[in-house]
């Protein structure tokens, strides 16, 4: 890491970036959900598991259309993109409580795991030093929860159509956030 810039200057750099590849990553995996909710119903709880286990990897190949390029090597070294990807990590951690409760009740799988992988926003609000974070992942439980409850029988299409609304406002929100910082 390259410690001739003070931690000060390398969140500023963070937070002056795009952030639109894992965002738009999380949309494309929730919508195979959806879709696999009704096109494989017996089917859709490896379908979840499958589509949002590759958030991150999906996220990665976006980033260089997006032109973030998590894996450029000729960018300078940054502790936030560290913190960044922990955060990422630590989405996938969940699963060790999304198992367990699926075990018991297969359909708690996309609420759980809709609202464990979406707390890595707040870290991202930190980042980004903008409240978009703190948006998303507040806005996506409170309706996840509600959709929980309202939509039992199609919790495995209703909960994923949320988060896919929950992201397409986000993106709106960071395409504006980034434009100004531009």
């Amino acid at each position: 890491m390259d410690t001739s810039r003070s931690l000060d200057e390398q969140r500023r750099e963070f937070a002056s970036r795009r952030f639109l590849a894992m965002p738009l990553a999380g949309t494309i995996a929730w919508l195979v959900v959806a879709g696999g909710s009704m096109l494989l119903p017996r089917y859709r709880h490896l379908v979840l598991f499958a589509a949002t286990g590759s958030i991150a990897y999906l996220g990665t190949t976006l980033s260089k259309v997006t032109g973030e390029d998590f894996l450029d090597k000729t960018r300078r070294k940054n502790a936030f993109d560290s913190l960044f990807f922990h955060t990422v990590a630590m989405s996938l951690l969940v699963y060790g409580i999304a198992i367990p409760f699926f075990l018991v009740d297969p359909s708690s799988l996309p609420l759980s795991v809709g609202i464990l992988s979406g707390l890595m926003w707040l870290p991202v609000s930190w980042l980004l030093e903008h409240w978009v974070g703190y948006f998303h992942a507040c806005a996506r439980t409170l309706l996840l929860v509600a959709t929980h409850y309202l939509f039992p029988e199609q919790r495995y299409l209703v909960i994923p159509l949320v988060i896919i609304a929950v992201y397409a406002v986000t993106v709106v929100i960071l395409e504006r956030r980034w434009r100004r910082v531009r």
